[in-house]
């Protein structure tokens, strides 16, 4: 199976994800995309940041109904912070009969030659890139291990959704309502 890996600290997850996974499932040779849930990002900081099985359950509750969507937690035993070759790595020993590749955005490809190993990632793996807004050209785009994929640019960051909740301001229709209910019952960024 060809998996698609949307790596990502998910905090919380949006709609903006969800469309960016589901375009990723329906739209290429993809069959499947997983959300690898990342506990530390080594590009950002961790001071708002939920506990990683919170943001896991939100997650899995997110894409319950979606069969071509699956949530991971491969992370969460390996080292700190989280390189994303050595993710996909352990995912290739732990699932030899699948191929992955990389879903991410455009404005990831600036800083992209500085991720451990990302000729590896080239090479070996690939990217899926989607589009953002005020991505810098990069030359990494027409690698041919490079797939762009036209998806729809939503502007919506998690970091506005939690300074909502900071603020109460509703949130509704940035995340799904179970994710929603699951912040406002457990006090989540408050």
């Amino acid at each position: 199976m060809k998996i698609g890996l949307f790596f990502g600290s998910f905090n919380p997850i949006h709609i903006g994800h969800l469309i960016i996974a589901n375009t990723m499932a329906t739209t290429t040779d993809l069959e499947q995309v997983w959300f690898v849930v990342s506990p530390q990002n080594p590009f950002k900081k961790t001071k708002s940041l939920l506990h990683e099985f919170d943001r896991l359950d939100m997650v899995e509750r997110a894409i319950a109904d979606n069969s071509r969507l699956k949530a991971t937690n491969i992370e969460f035993s390996m080292p700190k912070p989280s390189y994303t070759i050595d993710t996909l790595v352990r995912l290739s020993e732990k699932y030899p009969q699948h191929t992955f590749r990389l879903i991410m955005g455009e404005d990831n490809l600036e800083q992209f030659a500085n991720w451990k190993n990302y000729d590896k990632i080239l090479e070996y793996y690939g990217l899926y890139i989607y589009e953002r807004p005020r991505a810098v050209e990069s030359p990494f785009k027409t690698h041919t291990n490079v797939r762009i994929v036209k998806a729809p640019l939503l502007d919506i960051s998690a970091t506005f959704i939690r300074e909502s909740v900071r603020a109460n301001r509703s949130i509704r229709y940035m995340v799904p309502e179970v994710v929603e209910e699951m912040i406002e019952r457990k006090k989540f960024y408050l």
